[in-house]
């Protein structure tokens, strides 16, 4: 079937990822005659196939023009969106705003906070602030200029270390009063205080969180869960079990959100046993462990070298209606030694419908690699192309890393290539040298 869809020489490369999109498409088709044609796509499973070339804009793109081609399908806001955060991971700012003005030409496609959330992003982790400032400017063109705009401005100043930038568009001496808009001090603030715990400016955490005091800025939950965060990554986790005890004083009612956080505070102070009998304790109080509580249980067994409690907790996990996600399976994967109880836990993982991320794959190549293993490397390699995963840098490094250890110099060579065609950085490595360099 796939041998019958027009292919042209753009799309050749992309056939692994297309052919996984179309499989899934005719899996999900009641038509009794799927060999009549190609499958409608559907904005979801668009977005699924650029997911997978996430690291390989080019590719991304001709899928997305491939697509827009095809009967019946129209790109929709959400695949605009996807397709202009994989360019801006690039730095293809002109192409992202051809795309955007593209999408207002259409309402079915009109950018939307996110597609602004997604530049801010993307500018502000390139450092391009000033490009980030100049696209807020512009939302009054596309009728969001508004606290939403906003707060997604400061969110990202603050995600990407640039949060001298935000406290001071916020707080500094030339804030504009009038905005035009109500903000949300504590919202705001709950940014910054952790922006500055995402550069590690523990005295400025610790300056801002007595200041919000001072002005009077009302802590809410969010507030507090972020400060226990800090403690935590602080080395202190006993303060934030301390600050637990102060919002139950004060009456503030904690989410699973919260809750997370303190048990792995009590987990690091106390031990992983008090981590587990909080968690029934919340599970008492009628909140139900999500994934990332049992996620932090797990890694907390599995840093005590107690991998049989952490699949008992898996398997605890599947008996209660939680799925384990991907960092789930991550947490064993880092304690594991051994290469076969490796491989079956991954094929488990896969059999539950769990597709790895690529720092799973370059974890699991690397620990193969240190073992001196390169037939479980390739083995990943090839899982990876299966799945339709596009492989980033770290991969390809660690990939041709194995095989220079296993003196397979020409094939290494070859993915070397591939990475540069690709627009990757592969590391400098002597043995792969052209030879006019290796006998000057």
């Amino acid at each position: 079937m796939i041998r019958t869809l027009p292919t042209p020489p753009s799309l050749l490369l992309l056939l692994p990822r297309v052919r996984l999109l179309l499989l899934r498409s005719f899996s999900l088709s009641s038509s009794p005659h799927p060999a009549s044609g190609p499958p409608d796509l559907s904005p979801a499973s668009v977005c699924d196939a650029l997911a997978g070339y996430a690291n390989d804009w080019k590719k991304a793109l001709d899928f997305f023009d491939w697509a827009a081609r095809q009967r019946r399908f129209q790109h929709t806001t959400d695949t605009y969106n996807r397709m202009i955060d994989i360019l801006g991971k690039f730095f293809e700012f002109d192409l992202s705003w051809s795309l955007i003005d593209h999408m207002r030409d259409d309402p079915l496609s009109f950018p939307d906070h996110v597609t602004f959330r997604i530049m801010f992003k993307r500018y502000v982790s390139a450092h391009l602030v000033d490009e980030a400032a100049k696209t807020y400017r512009r939302l009054d063109e596309f009728g969001l200029k508004d606290e939403t705009g906003y707060y997604n401005f400061v969110d990202a100043l603050c995600e990407y270390k640039h949060v001298v930038e935000a406290h001071e568009l916020c707080f500094g001496k030339d804030e504009k009063g009038d905005l035009g808009f109500d903000v949300d001090k504590t919202r705001i603030c709950n940014m910054i205080l952790r922006g500055w715990f995402k550069i590690g400016w523990w005295s400025k955490c610790r300056e801002f969180w007595e200041e919000m005091d001072k002005q009077g800025i009302k802590k809410d939950l969010h507030s507090y869960s972020i400060y226990m965060d800090i403690e935590c990554r602080r080395r202190k986790p006993w303060k934030a079990v301390k600050l637990y005890k102060e919002m139950k004083r004060k009456g503030i009612k904690l989410d699973v959100v919260a809750y997370n956080t303190v048990i792995r505070a009590i987990g690091l102070s106390e031990g992983v046993d008090f981590a587990i009998r909080l968690c029934r304790e919340m599970r008492e109080l009628g909140y139900e462990p999500s994934v990332v509580t049992y996620n932090i249980i797990i890694k907390l067994l599995c840093e005590k070298g107690r991998v049989q409690d952490a699949y008992e907790m898996l398997d605890e996990m599947r008996r209660r209606g939680c799925k384990p996600n991907v960092v789930t399976y991550n947490c064993i994967f880092g304690s594991l030694e051994k290469p076969r109880e490796i491989l079956r836990l991954f094929d488990r993982m896969i059999g539950s419908g769990i597709d790895p991320r690529m720092d799973t794959y370059v974890m699991l190549m690397r620990k193969f690699e240190r073992w001196g293993f390169l037939r479980p490397v390739l083995m990943l390699w090839n899982k990876m192309e299966e799945l339709g995963a596009s492989p980033d840098e770290s991969a390809y490094n660690a990939l041709i890393d194995a095989l220079v250890d296993k003196g397979m110099i020409d094939m290494a060579r070859r993915y070397d290539e591939e990475m540069l065609e690709k627009g990757l950085s592969p590391k400098p490595r002597a043995e792969l040298a052209p030879k006019s360099e290796e006998g000057s």
